[in-house]
């Protein structure tokens, strides 16, 4: 009964992103809703789009095996994230009139570091993509009672998801992201109050946490742990900044306010939500202390699936994996639409000039094939848990694309020349400390790859300028005029 009522919600959903695929006739569709979404549904996009497998599955789990410090960057960080980027970069990037954040970096900077920002953002996606469809196998084995294998859960996942995000591009997600918010806000309070009750209240998972330690949030007074909480932080906070998926998002919107306060209100909202699993998971310990403690020693992503499994009646288990499930859909759909967007309009449209809008639009719709196909072989191929897969998959963006963006916006005297020397230090100095640091460097490598991203950015910028580089074009963009700059003045 449980699996066939799942199946029946996927068939919905599926069904739901294929009539929104009706409205999509060109590439604006495709990949920013043609800019007419209102303030209810960015919202909504922005709050299902972060709230994944690692909210529901991997944060919980994280935080049984530490503390509230060892989660310091998702939730906050990511919640950080979308609200920095309401506040500090949804207005001047909205009025760029952009399809994609990699646009950004060519009309700042030029076509080299269009393509070297691109192509980190795009392999950003890997890990997170891949996080929500080992997240659907897991998902699809626990509730068939493991007559489905996990693999097997993940290509059929895979296949559904990959369907209704192929045809219905962002107005897809953007429908389905609706629903599923909706989904997922009302199962979660439904099962938090069910654990609430069998474990006599809140305050008594809360008292029990606090006895533990588990609510030690800042790191002890070493040197060693500060950087390595820092590096934790700011790995989401700012390196999801620079990120397609964000971005798309911000232009989706049908007005500037809207871009600015749907992800301000998304983010808090995900932040206050992504408490509820976490309060789950803890419960777990104190209704099932034996199960949890097997799943610690086994795979303790496990553990809120098989407490709503042994310990819950048959209503409650389809409230959760519906809302499970929708948090994964609404997640995984996002993120494989938006680095197919931004390979096909950054890397591959610029190679074919002569594309017409309707063969740009094909071109996005095969590359979100190939891209998704991509990401389902890494992810049967991966060995790291849900959180650890989303959690490393921004280092690259934090060391290569954070710097440029935000000096782009907000510094005039940054250069082509900056940018470029901002992404070689910051790569170069994150993949040295990997490789040459040993196992457990003093200094993080992606905090030390950011600061030498910041030294970069500044040295290039204001020692002698070999690039030709034009200021007046950070003028325009905070003037809004930057959607009217011509081809020759963006690679000037």
């Amino acid at each position: 009964m449980l699996l066939s009522l799942v199946i029946a919600y996927w068939v919905f959903s599926v069904a739901l992103g294929l009539w929104a695929a009706l409205r999509v006739k060109n590439t604006s569709d495709f990949a920013v809703a043609g800019r007419h979404l209102p303030f209810y549904m960015v919202t909504a996009t922005v709050f299902a789009t972060w709230f994944g497998s690692e909210a529901v599955l991997g944060i919980p789990a994280t935080f049984i095996d530490g503390n509230l410090g060892s989660i310091v960057a998702d939730p906050f960080g990511a919640a950080l994230c979308l609200i920095f980027v309401g506040i500090f970069f949804a207005a001047p990037l909205y009025r760029m009139k952009l399809l994609t954040i990699g646009d950004f970096y060519k009309r700042r900077y030029g076509r080299p570091v269009e393509v070297m920002t691109t192509l980190a953002i795009v392999m950003s996606y890997l890990g997170w993509v891949g996080a929500q469809l080992m997240a659907l196998g897991l998902v699809f084995h626990v509730v068939s009672d493991g007559a489905i294998s996990q693999t097997a859960g993940m290509c059929i996942g895979f296949a559904s998801i990959l369907i209704y995000t192929l045809f219905g591009g962002m107005w897809a997600v953007a429908i389905t992201d609706l629903v599923q918010m909706v989904v997922i806000v009302l199962g979660l309070i439904y099962i938090g109050g069910e654990v609430s009750e069998m474990v006599g209240g809140v305050a008594v998972v809360v008292d029990h946490a606090a006895a533990a330690g588990k609510l030690g949030f800042w790191p002890e007074a070493d040197l060693k742990e500060v950087l390595a909480f820092i590096a934790a932080a700011i790995t989401l906070m700012l390196g999801s900044i620079p990120q397609q998926d964000v971005f798309q998002r911000v232009q989706s919107a049908k007005s500037e306010k809207i871009a600015v306060w749907g992800s301000i209100t998304g983010g808090v909202l995900y932040l206050l939500f992504a408490m509820i699993p976490l309060f789950i998971g803890y419960a777990a310990t104190l209704i099932a202390p034996d199960m949890v403690k097997e799943m610690m020693a086994s795979d303790t992503q496990l553990i809120l699936p098989s407490l709503v499994m042994q310990h819950m009646p048959l209503i409650a288990q389809v409230v959760f994996f519906g809302a499970l499930l929708s948090a994964i859909k609404g997640c995984a759909s996002a993120t494989l639409l938006a680095p197919s967007v931004s390979f096909a309009e950054n890397i591959l449209k610029p190679m074919l000039p002569t594309l017409t809008d309707k063969q740009l639009l094909r071109l996005m719709q095969l590359v979100t094939l190939v891209f998704g196909f991509c990401t389902l072989a890494y992810a049967l191929n991966s060995e790291s848990t849900i959180f650890g897969m989303v959690e490393n998959a921004y280092q690259i963006t934090l060391v290569a694309a954070f710097i440029p963006l935000a000096f782009g916006v907000y510094w005039r005297k940054a250069t082509n020349q900056g940018a470029l020397l901002s992404i070689a230090f910051g790569v170069a100095t994150w993949q040295a400390i990997i490789w040459l640091g040993g196992d457990d460097p003093l200094v993080p490598a992606h905090l030390a790859g950011l600061v030498a991203s910041l030294v970069g950015m500044l040295l290039g910028s204001l020692m002698p300028q070999y690039l030709m580089h034009d200021h007046q074009v950070h003028d325009k963009l905070h003037r809004g005029e930057m959607a009217h700059l011509s081809e020759e003045q963006s690679h000037s």
